[in-house]
């Protein structure tokens, strides 16, 4: 099959009429998709990646190979609706005293080729993803596994040893693309997995056709056949589902959303706190190193326009703290709105009054330009000004990661321990906000080391509380993630993006 372009839509819907529509509701699923049912081929459309895609698990960084991913593999432990680990391959996890050892016991599990999954090919797996001279994603969040020291107790038991006391260890064998493959394997053209559906064809930058593992260990998919189809421009994915050359039609915008909210031929699904839109400030270099001028920043956002205009509604406003709605987020903590007043009090107190500051952004990811000029917008009046400046978004992270001093920010889901430990500690890789605070990595190895959830739950509060009142983060903002279906779709979840149940297709099921 051919990918699907805007042109190649374009007469789908000629002579056809929508009205925009000011609600932004989900349409209710027809009566046909509420009763789930086996059989048929669903057609999911997605932005591709050309003829460099591929069906290596550990290399997949695209949304469309992610998604392939899941389906074919599994991963040990893989993330819920809160954002928290989930046993998947691994039946059960333990920690010996020290928190240094985890036990993983593995469920019974068959690979494709009927072989079944070993502790040899979990060890195998993450010493393929750990190879020092490949360039893995998931390899900075395995660094902290001791694979020289790990070890298979018996078919279906791994010892690993990490080489710090670490409670989160589940979080490890949940991230990003840290799937289990056979030993051994390096040839993907016919790739075996353990998940859901089976490989049956694949075209590079076209399309990959799956069908039913009536074998999988969770149960057999409802659908017969699944095929991924390139579509990269939004356009051209909303169209190919009104014409029905789809079924599902994944990361629509949020104007499309809305004007097919109350129709009858796309229902509406969102997935709420899927992605956080922030301004970040460095902490280490003028003028940001005032926290004064820090604070003020936080009262000029208009969150709730924000969110209207950027998001169109698709979303809510944020607290200036990653993870809205995730294991232990600290929802205790009054949310910020905006007060002109006090901000041009604080600019005056931090001599800041007639500064003009650059604010770096770009078309790196979406809505980042848009937010940051209504942000410029919403600072006029205040004595200060913000002065948009759009940079190249093939090095843009790379570059504002060491330059300049305010920047957009985008990030998917990940547990709110990744993204402190990621983000925010002295050594972190991708510290943006050069946050560096000996006493807050301090309270990061107490939470890391700490058995007891709810003691556990305070300090990350306590974390929480830190940033809110002094860090660099302006998090005004989370996205839903939207996708449109047939209306005889059924199934359809609306966790995160980047959890175990968004875009799971051995969930979903034709009406």
């Amino acid at each position: 099959m051919h990918p699907l372009t805007r042109r190649g839509f374009l007469g789908l819907t000629a002579g056809l009429s929508f009205a925009a529509l000011t609600g932004c509701g989900t349409a209710e699923p027809t009566s046909a998709a509420s009763t789930p049912r086996a059989g048929g081929r669903l057609r999911a459309a997605f932005a591709g990646g050309g003829a460099k895609e591929v069906l290596d698990p550990h290399l997949a960084n695209l949304f469309v190979e992610a998604a392939r991913s899941k389906a074919l593999y599994d991963k040990l432990a893989d993330l819920g609706p809160d954002v928290a680990a989930q046993p998947r391959l691994a039946e059960k996890w333990e920690p010996d005293a020290t928190l240094t050892r985890w036990r993983i016991t593995l469920r019974r599990a068959v690979f494709h080729n009927g072989q079944p999954v070993r502790a040899e090919d979990v060890l195998a797996s993450y010493a393929r993803i750990l190879d020092p001279n490949r360039a893995f994603r998931a390899k900075s969040s395995l660094a902290l596994i001791d694979l020289a020291n790990s070890r298979a107790v018996d078919e279906r038991t791994v010892e690993f040893a990490v080489k710090r006391p670490f409670v989160e260890f589940p979080n490890v064998l949940a991230a990003f693309g840290a799937y289990i493959v056979p030993a051994g394997t390096e040839d993907f053209t016919s790739p075996v997995g353990s998940g859901p559906f089976r490989f049956v064809s694949f075209e590079p930058g076209k399309s990959v056709l799956l069908k039913r593992n009536a074998e999988y260990w969770e149960g057999a998919p409802h659908l017969d056949e699944l095929e991924f189809v390139i579509a990269n421009e939004e356009s051209a994915r909303a169209n190919a589902l009104l014409g029905g050359q789809v079924e599902y039609a994944h990361d629509l915008t949020p104007t499309t959303a809305r004007s097919h909210a109350a129709g009858d031929r796309m229902a509406i699904h969102r997935a709420p706190n899927s992605a956080v839109q922030a301004f970040a400030m460095k902490l280490d270099r003028p003028p940001f190193d005032n926290r004064d001028l820090r604070e003020a920043m936080f009262l000029l956002a208009d969150r709730p326009q924000l969110v209207e205009s950027v998001l169109a509604g698709s979303g809510q406003v944020g607290n200036d703290l990653f993870g809205k709605g995730y294991q232990h987020y600290a929802d205790d903590i009054p949310q910020r709105t905006r007060d002109l007043d006090k901000a041009k009090f604080l600019i005056r107190k931090a001599g800041a009054e007639g500064l003009t500051v650059k604010l770096d952004t770009s078309t790196a990811a979406a809505g980042m330009v848009e937010a940051a000029t209504v942000f410029a917008d919403q600072v006029k009046g205040s004595g200060l000004t913000v002065e948009v400046v759009t940079g190249n978004k093939d090095s843009y992270w790379s570059d504002t990661l060491k330059n300049g001093s305010l920047s957009s920010f985008r990030s998917g889901a990940m547990p709110i321990e990744t993204h402190i430990a990621q983000r925010l500690l002295s050594g972190s890789g991708t510290n943006v906000t050069k946050w560096a605070r000996p006493e807050f990595d301090a309270l990061y190895d107490q939470a890391v080391s700490t058995v007891d959830e709810t003691r556990r739950g305070e300090v990350y509060r306590e974390m929480q509380r830190s940033l809110h009142a002094e860090g660099g983060y302006l998090m005004w903002g989370f996205a839903d993630w939207i996708v449109g279906a047939a209306p005889n779709v059924g199934g359809i979840s609306t966790a995160p993006a980047n959890t175990l149940d968004w875009a799971r297709f051995d969930k979903v099921w034709l009406g």
